[in-house]
């Protein structure tokens, strides 16, 4: 069994307009956009990063901005929804804040004991916010005060029809069943940081998911560093697992595989981090390109949609 992963990372999805997406995540959720950079594969795309204030691990959603992409279709074989974490008590707080936004989507649950503000992204995107004790420090620059701001992530859900394999491989990556409620199970890392919940939701006559604006493109688990990550690397190729060579991704190092159930799982480090290459107090602020694609700066910032900030 491997035991180096903490949680979550990072949540990477699609989105169908930069600014729009820019908007939503900083102006409506009040995160802080840590990074502005582009797509390695697809440099003429935005690769956006929202999170606390340092973007730390277990915090930070990022988005693919193609524009005008198509939205896709739910449907189990993939991350239905991302949760953050809320201090307990500010549902209306937050209710209240979406109402003035005319947020999409907005409704309440509770699951596992555990109140929720459920809510759409601008392409359809579905998101909760959990009512959690929970002292990560949130960002309040960008309006949303310290009392409701949120803490980072609480969970994320895989829509599946089937959940045993996928449950072998989370129980396989160090996560432990903790409760099952009608149809989804969760399972949580013992000692990991405080986004270490995965949900799996099992939905068996469901069609599969097609990804487009809207949809998670893989879900990131943290590890401490380069070493942590070659030892899990080295226990998922043991296991029959097709995994890719480490990637550098400036920020983080990254390898990436396919589950059973088809959601993209990629294994990131917490070093170098996002301020590697701007300082702490500027983050997200200019156009940061990885050095292969330096050469293209002039063209892609007179291609690149402006954010509007």
């Amino acid at each position: 069994m491997i035991n180096q992963i903490k949680g979550l990372h990072h949540v990477t999805s699609l989105a169908s307009d930069a600014r729009e997406n820019n908007a939503f995540f900083t102006n409506v959720l009040g995160l802080r956009r840590v990074k502005k950079t582009v797509n390695f594969d697809a440099p003429d795309v935005y690769h956006l990063y929202y999170g606390d204030e340092a973007g730390t691990p277990g915090t930070v959603m990022t988005y693919f901005p193609f524009p005008n992409a198509g939205r896709g279709r739910k449907g189990v074989g993939e991350v239905g929804r991302t949760a953050f974490s809320i201090p307990t008590g500010t549902s209306q707080a937050w209710l209240d804040h979406f109402a003035t936004f005319e947020v999409a989507g907005v409704a309440q649950d509770t699951r596992f004991g555990e109140k929720r503000v459920l809510f759409d992204g601008p392409d359809g995107d579905q998101f909760a916010l959990v009512e959690s004790n929970d002292d990560r420090t949130p960002w309040t620059g960008n309006g949303v005060s310290e009392e409701m701001g949120i803490r980072g992530f609480h969970s994320a859900d895989m829509r599946l029809q089937q959940a045993a394999m996928s449950s072998e491989l989370l129980q396989f990556m160090g996560y432990e069943k903790l409760d099952t409620q009608d149809n989804v199970t969760r399972f949580i890392v013992p000692g990991g940081n405080d986004a270490n919940i995965i949900d799996i939701e099992e939905i068996p006559t469901a069609g599969h998911a097609a990804q487009g604006a809207g949809s998670v493109h893989h879900l990131a688990f943290a590890v401490d560093n380069r070493a942590r990550q070659i030892e899990v690397r080295e226990a998922l190729l043991d296991t029959g697992y097709q995994v890719t060579p480490v990637i550098d991704r400036d920020y983080f190092y990254a390898i990436y595989f396919r589950t059973p159930g088809g959601v993209l799982f990629e294994v990131a480090t917490n070093e170098p981090g996002f301020d590697r290459d701007e300082d702490t107090a500027h983050l997200g602020e200019a156009l940061k390109l990885p050095s292969q694609h330096e050469h293209l700066r002039a063209r892609l910032e007179s291609l690149l949609q402006p954010l509007g900030d």
